[in-house]
């Protein structure tokens, strides 16, 4: 595995670490024109330039769709970076013996990842034909330490119904896992969260995490034409956004059904 590093300007801060941040719904390899393609996926993630990515609709050996490949992992070895998965399904595998069939969340990292946390969410989930709201996991977690920066990254993905309902327990829940770490920890929450910032429901979030997303409201779904921007960047207090954007290339536009949005940060040195 390869050492990243980056030299730090001479008028920088010792203080502080810039960073780059993305997330990115990549639609478990499947581009916008339904073609399973990772080398075209890890492509647009690679013209990102960014050190931390956090991804959705991930595959883990889930089925034909994504040839049976461990996705995050590949994506990981294209991109010489590391890589924590967390799945929200789990499910016994086709074949005795055959690795299981998962599908969730991952952060993508090219700073080394110390922990990781597969948090649980209220969920309905889409594996049963009569669901009912039911803490299940697939909120991840990923301390990183980053040119002497320690981050919480979480990559998270929220329920997709018209219904805000789940959502508004999402929410609730992920303050709450938010709330546990200490006051000075430096948090970055980055996910699908399937509604405008605007949205009711994601209301309460926007008090204890600034998101980037009123900088530059770009949609970013659908890829092609984008109507709406329900892909977030949000930071906790005593991070300092100093710009985003939603990528308009043509791998951003063809790589998958969401484009990624970006986010760059200096957060403080330090941290816990």
């Amino acid at each position: 595995m390869a050492t990243f590093t980056a030299a730090v300007p001479a008028h920088a801060d010792a203080r502080q670490v810039d960073l780059r941040v993305a997330s990115f719904n990549i639609r478990y390899g499947g581009g916008e024109d339904g073609v399973f393609d990772l080398d075209r996926t890890a492509a647009a993630i690679r013209e990102l330039d960014a050190d931390v990515i956090g991804l959705q609709e991930v595959d883990n050996h889930w089925g034909a769709r994504s040839n049976n490949l461990d996705v995050a992992q590949e994506l990981a070895d294209r991109l010489d970076m590391r890589v924590r998965f967390a799945p929200i399904y789990d499910n016994d595998p086709a074949t005795p013996g055959a690795p299981r069939a998962q599908f969730g969340v991952a952060v993508l990292s090219k700073h080394p990842i110390v922990s990781f946390t597969n948090h649980d969410l209220t969920r309905l989930s889409t594996q049963t034909s009569d669901p009912v709201p039911a803490p299940m996991p697939g909120f991840a977690e990923a301390v990183i330490q980053a040119r002497g920066a320690r981050v919480h990254v979480y990559s998270t993905h929220l329920d997709y119904r018209g219904d805000p309902y789940v959502r508004e327990l999402q929410v609730a829940d992920t303050l709450k896992i938010l709330a546990q770490k200490d006051p000075g920890a430096t948090q970055i929450l980055t996910g699908d969260l399937n509604a405008p910032y605007e949205a009711p429901e994601l209301a309460p979030l926007w008090g204890p995490l600034t998101a980037s997303t009123p900088l530059d409201p770009t949609p970013s779904y659908p890829a092609g034409t984008p109507k709406s921007r329900i892909d977030h960047i949000a930071v906790s207090s005593g991070v300092t956004i100093r710009g985003s954007h939603v990528p308009d290339s043509e791998l951003a536009r063809t790589a998958s059904d969401h484009r990624p949005v970006v986010a760059d940060l200096t957060v403080p040195r330090g941290g816990r």
